[in-house]
């Protein structure tokens, strides 16, 4: 893979990159209206295709928190065409990584030595590159080490980066009103704790100690000495990433054990811990030999306070979702209906979201689901086609519900597709016995 020798970090540098790349994208959409005049049955694959090649190749270029975007994006497999998954999938942990003279030079930065002067051996090709930082492996004392570092200028870019992502995502999910700074406010604080090494360093701790009781679940050891607000030295962990696991041939008895290890793992911290790895792509999990679930990234951990938990998780009894009554006051706790709504928007979001929450918490609903359920996931697919072509939602006011769906939400999205491509049978409570 080709590697690159600079990062662009300075505002103006990474606002012209994406300047560019919005120039190709509307030559794109030219090319197919044009097409389209001559064939009005002409299909949208191809303006999806190019335009997914032509942002993810502008993004892989900046790295960070523009990146980082694309990736929260692929975890929805339902919320993108299908070129857009795909492309943007590559940023969970496959993307150009940087140059063995720049990661040289990013390492002397950070720690004040060359990588030779700290580690017995120290791989210059990365084994791992993703949106943030990429991973190398080295040997320390006989001991095999992963390295984690993080790429130049990414902290210092995130506000920049949102103020100039914010425009288009405001104009994609129809967010109106000063309530959408919530929401922006909410991304640009997890990415800035993304950049803190140490604090993921801090939280990999607690949430490994706290777990440690879950059987089929490991976690690399962390190393604070060898390590730093830019870098992280961790244990070297064998298996497969859990994506590419998946493409290959298991039986159903490993895909059920390693799906109940993942959703004990998720549910143990939501509901004992109240917080959570909100972070749940398949770059972030690996499977070893022994068939045991590694986590690997704790970066993204995000709190669940109390005012949001309780009802959104009242919302998940089905007796709750029947009664008007009580559904109303959770959707107005929830912050997905507001005071100054109108009688029109009022009908139309308790529909709406009576409707995703029954299909939804359809789980929690159960002793135990099959998120193989070839049914359960075209009703999802059916949704989604449906509220994408929705003339009356466009009208409306995006700006829904609780800063904090955005992450809780994101962890389910995740988790969700993860156990389906596992094709893992559950047992939905069994985390109590944790």
């Amino acid at each position: 893979m080709k590697t690159l020798d600079r990062i662009p970090t300075s505002k103006i540098e990474r606002a012209g990159k994406l300047m560019t790349t919005g120039v190709r994208v509307g030559g794109n959409y030219v090319k197919f209206y044009g097409k389209k005049l001559v064939n009005p049955d002409f299909s949208r694959e191809e303006l999806n295709q190019n335009n997914a090649d032509d942002i993810y190749n502008g993004l892989k270029q900046l790295k960070g928190s523009a990146l980082k975007v694309a990736q929260m994006l692929s975890m929805d497999k339902n919320m993108l065409p299908g070129a857009y998954v795909e492309k943007f999938s590559l940023a969970q942990f496959s993307v150009p990584p940087l140059s063995a003279p720049l990661v040289r030079k990013t390492f002397k930065k950070y720690t004040g030595k060359y990588p030779e002067d700290i580690y017995d051996s120290f791989d210059k090709e990365s084994v791992n590159a993703a949106s943030i930082g990429q991973v190398h492996r080295a040997r320390l004392g006989g001991q095999d080490l992963a390295v984690k570092i993080q790429y130049p200028g990414v902290a210092q870019s995130i506000n920049s980066d949102l103020a100039l992502v914010k425009p288009i995502a405001v104009r994609m999910f129809n967010l109106k009103g000063s309530d959408t700074d919530k929401y922006f406010e909410e991304v640009e604080k997890k990415l800035v704790e993304e950049t803190d090494y140490l604090l993921e360093i801090a939280q990999s701790r607690e949430i490994t100690h706290a777990c440690n009781s879950i059987p089929n679940l490991k976690f690399p050891k962390y190393y604070p000495e060898l390590s730093g607000e830019r870098m992280i030295t961790m244990d070297w962990m064998s298996g497969k990433h859990l994506s590419e696991f998946t493409k290959g041939t298991f039986d159903q008895e490993t895909g059920n054990k390693l799906g109940q290890t993942l959703w004990d793992f998720y549910m143990f911290q939501i509901h004992k811990l109240r917080k959570v790895h909100a972070d749940p792509h398949p770059g972030n999990f690996m499977i070893n030999e022994r068939h045991e679930l590694i986590a690997i990234d704790f970066g993204c951990i995000k709190d669940i306070p109390d005012e949001f938990y309780i009802p959104y998780f009242e919302l998940a009894q089905k007796e709750n979702i029947a009664n008007e009554e009580v559904f109303l006051n959770k959707l107005y706790q929830l912050e997905i209906l507001n005071d100054d709504d109108s009688e029109e928007e009022r009908l139309y979001f308790t529909a709406l979201f009576k409707e995703m929450l029954m299909l939804f918490t359809s789980p929690f609903h159960e002793e135990s689901f099959d998120f193989g359920d070839s049914v359960f996931w075209s009703k999802i697919a059916a949704l989604g086609e449906k509220f994408s072509k929705d003339e009356d939602l466009r009208k409306m006011n995006g700006s829904r519900g609780s800063k904090h769906f955005l992450y809780i939400n994101r962890t389910f999205f995740g988790l969700y597709n993860l156990l389906h491509d596992l094709k893992a049978v559950v047992s939905i409570h069994n985390y109590n016995n944790y």
